[in-house]
């Protein structure tokens, strides 16, 4: 089942999504309640699935996107935090820092955790998961090397473009991936290559702090990250969820 969260006559409303209409739903996308027999015939706006209270992300979670960036693999999964602050939605506008050199995109599938959960076995994982959606984790390359931690280069305002909708039916371990910038695809992967998949995130993650209903888990990216500049579009494609489309500016 595809979720949506849409702004609609000044109130926030879920819909579900049937062959491309969109059906509006009481309740939220944790629990679903009525849904209308008419598709909306409204205008609306697709807003971000969740607010999460935190979103977790995994470094160098595919061998070969370590390897562009010389990064270490580690025994246990590389986890970093980005600030609620940096998502967008779908249609919204990446913002280029002023002070930003390099900025690159970074296709990932996002994992939507649906009740609140410390300390999950992995063959307990799928049932804290509500669903999966695509994001970008927009990163600032020379201050990721500069700093020498995380926190400036991804958590930028709008670098976490986040979207569009949550699929709750998708094989998290076998979804094709792909960035395309301007029409030209870029960026190609399959979260079957992931170093840890999404049973083993969900575990360690978990057993390392309580996750909250609503947050998010960002898996990681393939390799073939490239840089994005003012006047770019940015599609973050995943095969069973749809497209994550965001136009890039300078600020």
């Amino acid at each position: 089942m595809k979720i949506a969260k849409l702004l609609i006559e000044g109130a926030e409303r879920y819909a579900v999504i049937k062959d491309g209409r969109y059906y509006l739903a009481e309740g939220d996308c944790f629990a679903l309640g009525k849904i209308d027999e008419k598709a909306i015939d409204s205008p609306f706006k697709i807003l971000p699935p969740v607010n999460p209270s935190k979103i977790v992300a995994l470094g160098a979670n595919y061998r070969k996107h370590a390897a562009e960036l010389s990064l270490k693999i580690n025994a246990e999964p590389c986890i970093f935090l980005k600030p609620p602050t940096s998502i967008i939605a779908d249609g919204e506008d990446i913002v280029l820092p002023p002070s930003a050199t390099k900025v690159d995109y970074e296709a990932e599938l996002t994992i939507i955790i649906k009740k609140d959960c410390k300390n999950v076995p992995k063959d307990k994982a799928k049932s804290v998961i509500l669903g999966y959606t695509c994001a970008n984790d927009v990163s600032e390359r020379v201050f990721q090397k500069l700093d020498g931690q995380w926190a400036r280069a991804k958590g930028f305002d709008t670098f976490c473009p986040l979207g569009p909708c949550i699929e709750t039916e998708l094989d998290g371990d076998n979804a094709n991936l792909m960035t395309v910038r301007n029409g030209e695809v870029v960026q190609k992967g399959n979260t079957a290559d992931m170093i840890n998949g999404v049973a083993a995130i969900v575990s360690f993650v978990s057993s390392v702090m309580t996750l909250k209903k609503g947050d998010i888990i960002l898996t990681g990216t393939p390799e073939n990250i490239g840089q994005i500049r003012a006047g770019d579009t940015v599609e973050i494609v995943i095969e069973g969820i749809g497209r994550l489309v965001n136009k890039v500016i300078q600020g």
